[in-house]
């Protein structure tokens, strides 16, 4: 603002291997979001270094990040940010258009990834028509169509109700399973639980960083 900068990540150090399941906690302000919007590629750091699939990360112009995000991230968002005059297929091949795919081919590819979360005869529905979780399911296929290396997901269990969360977190366990490496924000406990790993902030230093136990359940 001005003159003034506001200092808010001070020297994380962080690695994330392919394949893992990370869940980020933290206060309002402690820099969940804008770890978030670095590692996204959303936002720049101003110091240290961010290495992405073994890429450094420096002097990206909007051009640039945009191609490096369309090939390497998908997002998930708390408010879905499906867009809302384009139905549930629409939204999904979204990314792909962008990536110059056609027409029938990408929409034949969008199909394919609502049929996997369970939403392909809601294809041709507006996001207007569905519910909370519905629209999430359009959001996690959306960033999946890509085939992206990882998914970065921001509250994305926030606008929902606990059952309905439960269902979101299991596709992405399942997601994770097959091997893709996701990133979630979250201020839930047993959201956070769900993951492998958590990693909590506070006044943008991490506090810890710690592997998630399994209990196992005897048959």
């Amino acid at each position: 603002m001005g003159k003034s900068s506001l200092h808010v990540l001070k020297g994380l150090d962080l690695e994330i291997k392919e394949g893992e399941f990370i869940s980020i906690m933290g206060a309002s302000g402690s820099g969940k979001s804008t770890l978030l919007n670095i590692l996204g590629l959303l936002d720049t750091h101003d110091a240290g270094t961010y290495h992405l699939n073994d890429q450094i990360i420096e002097n990206l112009n909007e051009k640039k990040a945009a191609i490096l995000r369309n090939k390497f991230l998908g997002f998930i968002f708390q408010s879905f940010n499906l867009i809302t005059y384009k139905n549930a297929l629409e939204n999904v091949a979204l990314p792909l258009y962008y990536q110059g795919m056609k027409r029938s081919e990408r929409n034949k590819k969008a199909m394919q990834y609502l049929d996997n979360v369970g939403l392909k005869d809601w294809a041709h529905h507006l996001p207007n028509e569905l519910s909370g979780g519905q629209k999430q399911r359009v959001a996690v296929a959306r960033a999946l169509v890509g085939n992206p290396k990882v998914i970065l997901a921001d509250e994305p269990t926030g606008a929902l109700d606990s059952e309905t969360s439960a269902g979101v977190m299991k596709l992405l366990r399942q997601i994770n399973d097959e091997g893709m490496t996701l990133i979630v924000i979250t201020h839930e406990e047993d959201i956070a639980e769900m993951s492998d790993r958590i990693i909590r902030l506070k006044d943008g230093v991490i506090v810890s960083d710690q592997k998630v136990k399994k209990v196992k359940v005897k048959s």
